[in-house]
């Protein structure tokens, strides 16, 4: 049985209406957080860290969905989408219900964006594990979205295989922190969240267990970060995207800003401001289990036209295995 299995940050993926209108002010609220703020005609508006929480634009949204259904794959996880229902809306929408079976339980995190899996298979337990903690802070929620468990079926209703989804912390530090204090921290929050997701697994799954771990890593495959995730149970994960093959050669870099990618392994491009040149990493990632390492087939990205991205400023990557 050959099976495809991808993973996509949305950029974004909002529900929440565009429009314009003229207030006399706004209740007073904690920053940095999700406040419901008013109302005016029936539409709640949201904002965070004080600006306005917009759906995602037709353009960005038309794009997205069209890098879907040109890869076409059986299992998509995908990152940063506001609920269920809007991961819904856009599979009928935009997929024409693409994917029969949804998976999404909302998480942790402020901005209100959530991981999810959609798939043409059928699937099995769905399990979240956002309540998880880290023995280092243990009053606090480790992952700020969520670690999403799907077990997957064949069609007969066997086990196929599990999934993983993540989307760890970021590397963005708030402006009103100090740059290299902000970093350390977000770089020891995904040091932690890689820690505790190996320890979920290793409770999860049995010796010679058909699982795949993927999301948006936030940093590259060699990262010391995230290391400690790579192990489970004593037993290294593999890296299905070892050797991609670019849908596209990237575009290249106007004089000035760099050579460009030095590697065809990336999915996020950062054009940082001063005289750094962009940087090239590879964020998406997709590991398997010594079980499914032999079974993978082929590996792809998909490449953005624009350096900016198409619809979102992460580009997808899938394997196809032959399970």
């Amino acid at each position: 049985m050959t099976v495809s299995i991808g993973t996509f940050n949305l950029n974004n993926l909002f529900s929440r209406f565009n429009f314009r209108a003229e207030f006399s002010g706004v209740p007073p609220q904690d920053a940095g957080g999700i406040a419901l703020t008013f109302t005016l005609d029936s539409i709640d508006v949201k904002t965070f860290m004080g600006r306005l929480v917009k759906a995602k634009d037709l353009g960005g949204t038309t794009e997205i969905a069209r890098r879907i259904l040109e890869m076409d794959c059986d299992i998509l996880a995908v990152q940063e989408v506001e609920h269920v229902e809007i991961l819904k809306k856009f599979n009928r929408d935009n997929l024409g219900s693409l994917y029969p079976h949804i998976a999404l339980i909302e998480g942790n995190d402020p901005r209100m964006i959530d991981v999810g899996v959609m798939s043409k298979l059928p699937l099995g337990p769905i399990t979240s594990h956002q309540a998880a903690t880290h023995s280092d802070d243990p009053d606090k929620r480790v992952f700020g979205r969520d670690l999403l468990q799907v077990v997957v079926l064949k069609p007969n209703g066997d086990k196929l295989l599990t999934v993983y989804n993540n989307h760890l912390k970021s590397h963005f530090v708030p402006f009103d922190q100090d740059p290299v204090t902000g970093a350390a921290a977000a770089n020891a929050r995904r040091k932690r969240q890689a820690e505790v997701i190996a320890r979920i697994i290793s409770t999860q799954e049995r010796v010679g267990g058909k699982f795949v771990v993927l999301g948006d890593m936030n940093d590259p495959e060699d990262s010391t970060d995230i290391a400690p995730m790579l192990t489970v149970d004593g037993h290294p994960l593999h890296n299905a995207l070892a050797g991609a093959v670019e849908t596209r050669a990237a575009k290249a870099e106007t004089a000035g800003q760099g050579p460009g990618p030095q590697s065809t392994m990336w999915t996020h491009r950062f054009n940082p401001s001063g005289p750094e040149f962009p940087r090239y990493e590879l964020f998406d990632h997709i590991w398997v289990s010594d079980a499914l390492q032999s079974k993978v087939l082929s590996a792809h990205i998909d490449r953005r036209t624009k350096h900016g991205g198409d619809g979102s400023d992460h580009d997808p990557a899938w394997v196809v295995l032959d399970i």
